[in-house]
């Protein structure tokens, strides 16, 4: 976590209404383990690919053009509720993919009270999905899945964040802490409802900057 809060900023206009949550099938519980576990099937992405989901994430960064304006990328990605994307470490070959650092600073239902500010390693990207990491300490508090398939008229999308560890009598006393002062329920069902309204903007966002495929 940064030590200073960024500020909201202004709603982005973009030319696109957000899905709804109800577009997606979720559900958050608890695990064997005592994590906190949501889930998202969303609604199937018409006219995109595995391929063009991985390049997104591999080509977050930098700017993209909305009927003559300019936007930053990752603020358009969530016109309301994200406030900063920043690349901290590439990978070992110098891009972004497995070894990367992201930092990630939002904050869900545009509520402060529902702020992060993270530092993500990249442990998968490719076509088949993308997963972030983040430890401290060096143990692993939460991951996220996002796993990716070709399906009739566009790609399935279902993702998955677990918050806690599963690690032995760690866990144990952990795991509470982390519900309770770090990531509550309530930000989890937050973040179901800003991953859903964000993933759906992939509809608009990816084909008007993938390689040959600009509208």
């Amino acid at each position: 976590m940064s030590g200073s809060r960024l500020p909201l900023l202004p709603p982005r206009q973009v030319p696109w209404q957000l899905k709804p949550l109800d577009s997606a099938d979720t559900s958050l519980r608890y695990d064997q383990f005592g994590r906190m576990v949501m889930t998202i099937r969303h609604d199937v992405l018409r006219g995109l690919s595995p391929d063009m989901l991985a390049w997104w994430f591999a080509n977050i960064g930098g700017d993209m053009e909305i009927d003559g304006q300019t936007f930053n990328k990752y603020l358009v990605w969530h016109p309301i509720d994200h406030i900063k994307w920043e690349l901290v470490r590439t990978g070992p070959d110098g891009k972004i993919g497995p070894g990367a650092v992201f930092r990630i600073v939002e904050a869900f239902n545009a509520d402060m009270d529902l702020y992060v500010d993270i530092r993500d390693l990249v442990i998968r990207l490719g076509p088949d999905g993308f997963t972030l990491v983040q430890r401290r300490l060096g143990i692993e508090v939460a991951r996220l899945n996002h796993d990716f398939a070709a399906v009739t008229g566009g790609a399935s999308y279902f993702s998955t964040l677990t918050i806690g560890t599963s690690m032995p009598v760690v866990r144990r006393i952990l795991n509470p802490l982390l519900h309770r002062f770090v990531f509550t329920e309530r930000m989890g069902r937050a973040w179901l409802r800003h991953n859903v309204e964000e993933v759906g903007a992939l509809e608009h966002i990816v084909p008007r900057i993938y390689p040959g495929r600009q509208n």
